[in-house]
């Protein structure tokens, strides 16, 4: 069994959340022991990233939101994945609002953005379809609680404060990552801003505080949602 086929298991699982923080511990503990040579990442829109596992189409991160990431997207905060997401909430708290595009406003206010990864950044790409878009609905999840994200659905993540969640994705469209940008917006890469040694043992550190300092409140064990 793959490691993502092994977490996917214990996520999705009846009270897997001292199971996923295990996990999670083990593996920033090798981090700060130099076992690991795991560097975070910082990301556009705001946190850090610790790429944890990939291969064959699917993928394993621990998101990291903490004081000193701010957010500084090129296009906006509105984007879709071209992947399905399963994320499991580690600490604090985060909201997605999911977002309905226009495709025919009398009013175009944005432009859709392909995302094209390469190995050291990413090809933000000006595509001729311009939108408008609305909120259609909000939600936010806590501390055990899991949610899911469909690939191809645009929304805003909004989070507050410090969190971190265990994130699992898996390849579901042969389409790149969509954003949305400005109508005057123009093609450019963005680089990959890996965090140093020391930069990424303290955010590692940072999250093992947290979980060790925050226990999972029995009530909250058990909850899988889909935004929507």
């Amino acid at each position: 069994m793959s490691e993502y086929a092994r977490l996917r298991t214990l996520i999705v699982a009846d009270a897997a959340g001292p199971q996923v923080r295990r996990w999670t511990r083990n593996l920033l503990t090798d981090i700060c022991s130099g076992r690991s040579g795991i560097a975070a990442v910082r990301h556009p829109l705001g946190f850090l990233c610790f790429p944890a596992w990939r291969g064959g189409g699917l993928g394993i991160c621990v998101h990291v939101w903490t004081d000193g990431v701010r957010p500084a997207p090129t296009t906006s905060a509105v984007h879709a994945h071209s992947w399905d997401l399963l994320s499991f909430v580690l600490y604090g708290a985060v909201g997605n609002d999911i977002i309905e595009l226009d495709s025919a406003p009398p009013y175009p206010t944005h432009r859709v953005f392909e995302v094209h990864s390469a190995a050291h950044g990413d090809l933000v790409r000006a595509t001729k379809r311009v939108v408008g878009y609305r909120t259609r609905s909000s939600q936010r999840f806590r501390a055990g609680e899991v949610y899911t994200l469909p690939h191809g659905a645009f929304h805003v993540s909004n989070v507050t404060g410090e969190a971190a969640t265990v994130v699992l994705g898996e390849d579901r469209s042969s389409t790149p990552d969509l954003s949305l940008g400005t109508l005057t917006t123009h093609d450019h890469w963005v680089r990959r801003n890996p965090c140093t040694v020391t930069e990424t043992r303290r955010a590692a550190q940072t999250v093992l505080d947290h979980l060790q300092d925050n226990a999972l409140p029995e009530q909250w064990e058990n909850r899988c949602e889909q935004a929507r």
